[in-house]
C-alpha cells in the first residue's frame, strides 16, 4: 500500500515503545502506516539509534536551547510539515505540549500512558511516579492506555486500553516492566493500526 498514513514518533529515551511500533510495521501489525521520522527531546537518546538502524531520520529538538515552548513547538512543526506527517505518536516524549500545538492536531496525537485512566494520570503522573502511587494506593489491578492527547495531560478520548495484574513484592521498577511488556508496547502497535487505517479511509 503506497498510501500509508504518514507517522512521526516523538521521544525523550531509550525509545522502547518506538521500538514496539518498529517491530509492528516490520512484523504486519501495522500495515496502513508508515514511521517518516523521529523527533528527540534530548540529544544522546537511545531512541535515535533505533530509528537509524531503520534507516528513518531522527531530529533533536531541544526546548532549553531554543528557549522556550513557542520556538519548541514551532521547530517540531516545521519537522513535521517537511515530512507531511498525518499521525503523530508520543512515546515517552516527556514534553507537555501546548493547546496551541494539540488544537492544530486534533485527534491526530497519541500517546500510551500507564495506568488505566482516569486512575493515577494528569499533570504530574508519569514514568515510574505512575506505578509507585499505583502501589502505595494498593489497587490490585493496573495497566496501559492509549489515547489521543488534547490540552489536558492525559484528558483525550481512550483508543484502547489493557489491563495488568500487580504481584506481591512488585517495586515500581518491576511493575513498569510488566506494564510495558504485557500492555503498553502491545496496544501502542494496535492503536497506531487503528488510527492508520482510519486515516488512509478518509483520504
Amino acid at each position: 500500500m503506497n498510501n500509508k498514513t504518514k507517522i512521526a514518533v516523538l521521544v525523550s529515551g531509550g525509545g522502547t515503545n518506538l521500538q514496539a511500533i518498529l517491530d509492528a510495521c516490520d512484523s504486519g501489525i501495522i500495515t496502513h502506516g508508515e514511521v517518516k521520522c523521529v523527533i528527540s527531546s534530548k540529544a544522546g537518546a537511545y531512541a535515535l539509534e533505533r530509528a537509524k538502524n531503520h534507516g528513518i531520520k531522527g531530529y533533536v529538538v531541544s526546548k532549553k536551547e531554543l528557549g522556550g515552548q513557542e520556538a519548541f513547538e514551532k521547530k517540531i512543526t516545521d519537522i513535521l510539515r517537511e515530512h507531511e506527517i498525518e499521525l503523530i505518536v508520543l512515546a515517552g516524549f516527556m514534553s507537555i505540549l501546548s493547546e496551541n500545538f494539540t488544537k492544530k492536531y486534533e485527534e491526530r496525537i497519541l500517546n500510551v500512558h500507564p495506568s488505566l485512566i482516569p486512575s493515577f494520570c494528569g499533570k504530574g503522573y508519569y514514568g515510574l511516579r505512575v506505578h509507585e502511587a499505583a502501589l502505595s494506593y494498593g489497587v490490585k489491578v493496573t495497566g496501559a492506555t492509549v489515547h489521543f492527547v488534547n490540552e489536558i495531560p492525559d484528558g483525550g478520548r481512550i483508543i484502547l486500553q489493557k489491563a495488568v495484574y500487580i504481584q506481591d513484592g512488585d517495586t515500581p521498577e518491576v511493575l513498569q516492566k510488566r506494564v510495558m511488556e504485557q500492555a503498553e508496547w502491545k496496544i501502542l502497535p494496535q492503536a497506531v493500526e487503528i488510527v492508520s487505517k482510519e486515516i488512509c479511509k478518509n483520504k
